[in-house]
């Protein structure tokens, strides 16, 4: 029995040192297809060798996939499993298989309904929800199946007591191994993120202000030119056309300025109040071009010390890329500030167009853009000013519905 029980626990692990090892620097659009795959596998192989008790009876660790599986991925994910293991319980044949079609289809149809909630919960909860969950319908399965017993004798609480046992233990260690994979991908993002914004606060004041330099003078000498009475039509509309490049030029430098170290002078200890206020008062005519409305609360007694300049650039950016995104038909701006467990918490919404997981996953990296004319310099921007204060970035976003930015600076 127990050499059965570790040979169920290494099918377990099957996935897990498989996404380990192989998938977990490659893509994400692939990877679900391939766990759920490698998933289904593990519940085959575990029903094809159930652990033997020695009073005569046999339990398998089938459902702790599928569990996982409809936790994580919901209905979608989970009906594939929910048809694998059918298919091969009928295959199998003997006696309980229309009372294990029964038992499957009602954990299908309520265990993925947990999933919304389930994915917002923190790691160690989600670990402790899922034992749970595994405990629950193991009770659950013995509960309906004490109804095929006359007289429940020391047998079936025997059964029962393993069965119990074996799906909390087994479901607790892959649940800490999932969050733990899942902890480490997160930490090693985290940190090439802070490589990545430190590298470019370092380099980009110095080369900054090199180009800044030559700009300006080319930009005196070609307005001069302008001015002269000596040249043709034609040739001050080439000049025109060439300031405006410059201009643009200048703006795009004056971006990369934003991503050097905050200035002392700029340095302020502050609860952002006055920062909101006038980035608002800033922001409500540009919402008023496009048809769309501010809705403003402000709520927060905490102060930080940040530079004044950084973040209401930091802020600007934000509303802008909120209000571009309902350009086309208006809608709604909302920002709140408030305060919770020690930090300050700033959460912009709009209801425009929506982005999609690759889309949110890609944010605030150089050079991408969801705007056919972005650069991408505003959102990596917005990234290296909450990453000086210390602070996070959640994103929520779903096509047409609209996105959530919230933003946990620490005090």
């Amino acid at each position: 029995m127990i050499e059965t029980l570790l040979l169920n626990f290494l099918f377990l692990l099957f996935p897990v040192l498989i996404f380990l090892i192989f998938l977990e620097n490659r893509l994400q659009k692939f990877n679900t297809y391939i766990l759920i795959i490698l998933s289904a596998v593990t519940m085959l192989l575990c029903m094809a060798f159930p652990i033997k008790l020695e009073i005569g009876y046999i339990i398998d660790l089938r459902y702790i996939p599928f569990i996982i599986i409809a936790l994580y991925g919901g209905y979608k994910r989970a009906l594939i499993l929910y048809a694998v293991l059918n298919t091969y319980r009928f295959f199998i044949g003997g006696e309980g298989v229309y009372h294990s079609f029964i038992f499957s289809t009602v954990i299908f149809s309520l265990v993925p309904l947990l999933s919304p909630w389930f994915n917002r919960l923190g790691a160690r909860s989600r670990i402790i929800c899922a034992s749970l969950i595994s405990l629950s319908t193991m009770v659950l399965y013995f509960s309906s199946l004490s109804f095929y017993y006359q007289v429940l004798n020391i047998e079936f609480w025997t059964l029962a007591i393993y069965g119990l046992t074996t799906h909390l233990l087994v479901m607790a260690i892959i649940m800490l191994l999932i969050e733990q994979i899942l902890a480490n991908m997160k930490a090693r993002e985290k940190y090439l993120n802070s490589e990545r914004l430190n590298l470019i606060s370092e380099l980009s004041a110095s080369v900054s202000h090199e180009i800044r330099n030559p700009l300006t003078v080319t930009s005196g000498f070609l307005q001069l030119l302008n001015q002269s009475v000596t040249i043709t039509q034609e040739e001050k509309k080439y000049i025109e056309y060439s300031l405006q490049e410059l201009k643009r030029a200048e703006t795009i430098v004056s971006d990369f300025l934003a991503f050097a170290k905050p200035q002392s002078e700029n340095m302020i200890f502050s609860n952002l109040e006055a920062e909101m206020e006038y980035t608002k008062n800033i922001i409500i005519p540009y919402a008023n071009m496009h048809q769309v409305e501010v809705e403003y609360s402000f709520n927060n007694s905490l102060y930080i010390h940040y530079d004044k300049n950084q973040l209401q650039q930091c802020l600007i950016n934000l509303y802008k890329n909120g209000i571009e995104a309902m350009k086309e038909n208006g809608g709604m701006l909302f920002i709140n500030v408030y305060e919770a467990n020690k930090s300050i918490i700033i959460k912009i919404r709009d209801t425009g167009i929506g982005m999609d997981k690759e889309e949110i996953s890609r944010l605030g990296r150089p050079y991408y853009s969801t705007k056919t004319e972005g650069t991408g310099l505003g959102m990596l921007m917005v990234y290296s000013t909450v990453h000086k204060l210390k602070g996070t970035i959640e994103v929520e976003s779903e096509k047409r519905k609209g996105t959530v930015f919230t933003i946990f600076l620490p005090v």
